[in-house]
């Protein structure tokens, strides 16, 4: 009888593939499965000889082929192809068996998932993974989430073929249920603004300093010697140094200005509203996409909305005002993204490590970032930290940059640039140091249209003045 592979993998596009090559690297014997068995051919052709692969047909065979508990990874479309999957595997497990849904779920679905599973005596985990292609084949971020000793029966193959920083593996139990996919939820929803960040800086180094795509690589290859050194710093320069072959121009002034999605930032910014948690930043950038999708109605609208005159503004000055505006703005899209992990976990007492996080996505997922590691070291020492801006690192960084940060929104606004998250980034800071803001006002004004009460600076419980009778104000609660 042939030896049993002691891990599965279901969906063998590029991302199930590579992780499937990435854990056959480490020698563990992984068995292969595709709906199509032309895809399974297709990948044994070209990487069966990197490691011990046992290819299967059906998904019987492929069950069979595995060790008990049976640990099964599906790589699969989110959505209804994972239910499809979960449908046609329950009938041929056992008790105990582990199914990993490895893909971009929504939390809520692996919610419903665990408990489907746990009804039939299956263990579920919802494991996010981040890094695309290249991190899935080399070293991703893991961010496994559902029960710890299903966890534990897959621990030393995650942390084997996950990045590793300082020799410390980029990956941890999350927590419990949708804790995992919750977690690289709010990880995409702070790349959505990252990048859309990196997008304005580009924009208002374009249009306002009068600079062209290599020069403008060349600020960003500088830049990710500093503060700002990432990731997505790091091939911001490269794209923009690209030139295309066919027109010689730079690549990225051939590419149409639509920007496409698939859904984790509008679900990071849905779960924030749910839970009163302000994402300014994410929000904006979401909303940004959607603005470059309308290309047609942007087309018929410059031709016909009036705004200034341009003036171009090209001096070093400018150049390092959007520096360190960006990396403001960058701490402001973070601090949001921890809050709202702080808030979920609280909600759904996961009891989230954040300091964990921030130490598991330093290496292998889109966001690592240099000043992750001032993260991880936060809430090390804080670990009931409500905001990262409070910490000295940051209020500081913040504060040396606001004069910066202002100057950026301000030429912005007055060149006709539209920078959606570097200022509401900056509103949020601004609305966030204040002791006392309008909400009194807004609170009045309901009060007035709804009989919504307001409670008082100077006495305890709820008031309501009868507006438009005779004016007093009585206590009502």
């Amino acid at each position: 009888m042939a030896e049993k592979s002691r891990i599965g993998v279901t969906g063998l596009a590029v991302m199930g593939a590579n992780l499937a090559r990435n854990i056959a690297s480490r020698g563990v014997a992984v068995a292969v499965h595709n709906r199509t068995t032309a895809k399974t051919e297709q990948f044994m052709a070209e990487h069966g000889s990197e490691g011990d692969f046992t290819a299967t047909e059906s998904v019987e065979d492929f069950v069979n082929a595995l060790e008990r508990p049976r640990r099964i990874i599906v790589m699969v479309k989110a959505g209804k192809p994972v239910d499809a999957v979960i449908e046609e595997l329950t009938p041929l497990l056992d008790q105990g068996d582990i199914i990993i849904d490895a893909g971009n779920s929504h939390f809520p679905d692996t919610v419903r998932r665990t408990a489907e599973c746990e009804a039939n005596g299956i263990r579920f985990m919802g494991v996010g993974v981040s890094g695309g292609e290249e991190g899935a084949l080399l070293g991703p971020s893991i961010m496994p989430g559902g029960d710890p000793e299903a966890y534990a029966e897959v621990e030393e193959i995650f942390t084997a073929i996950s990045a590793k920083v300082d020799d410390t593996p980029c990956c941890v139990h999350v927590g419990p249920g949708g804790a995992g996919h919750y977690v690289k939820m709010v990880h995409n929803g702070i790349e959505y603004a990252d990048i859309q960040l990196i997008a304005e800086a580009y924009d208002l180094l374009t249009h306002v300093a009068g600079l062209d795509a290599p020069a403008i690589g060349k600020i960003f290859e500088e830049w990710n010697t500093g503060d700002l050194e990432s990731f997505l710093i790091e091939i911001t320069g490269k794209v923009l140094a690209k030139t295309d072959e066919k027109t010689g121009r730079p690549l990225v002034d051939v590419i149409v200005d639509q920007a496409e999605q698939k859904g984790t930032g509008r679900w990071t910014s849905q779960d924030a509203l749910d839970l009163g948690v302000p994402l300014t930043g994410i929000t904006e950038a979401v909303f940004a996409r959607t603005l470059s999708s309308l290309r047609d109605e942007r087309k018929a609208a410059s031709t016909t909305l009036a705004g200034p005159s341009p003036a171009q503004k090209a001096d070093e000055q400018l150049v390092d005002d959007i520096r360190q505006a960006l990396y403001a703005s960058k701490v402001v899209a973070y601090a949001q993204g921890f809050a709202q992990m702080r808030a979920a976990s609280i909600e759904n007492d996961w009891d989230l490590k954040l300091g964990d996080m921030a130490t598991i996505w330093r290496g292998g997922c889109i966001i690592r970032a240099q000043f992750l590691n001032r993260i991880r070291d936060a809430y090390a020492e804080h670990p009931d930290l409500d905001n990262l801006l409070m910490v000295p690192y940051f209020t500081e960084a913040v504060a040396t940059a606001q004069d910066a940060w202002r100057r950026v929104v301000t030429v912005a606004t007055e060149q006709g640039v539209a920078i959606p998250a570097f200022s509401s980034s900056l509103s949020y800071y601004d609305g966030y140091r204040r002791e006392r803001g309008p909400a009194n006002l807004i609170q009045g004004l309901r009060d007035y249209f709804g009989a919504h009460t307001y409670r008082r600076i100077d006495a305890e419980g709820a008031f309501h003045t009868r507006w438009a009778q005779d004016g007093s104000e009585v206590q009502t609660g």
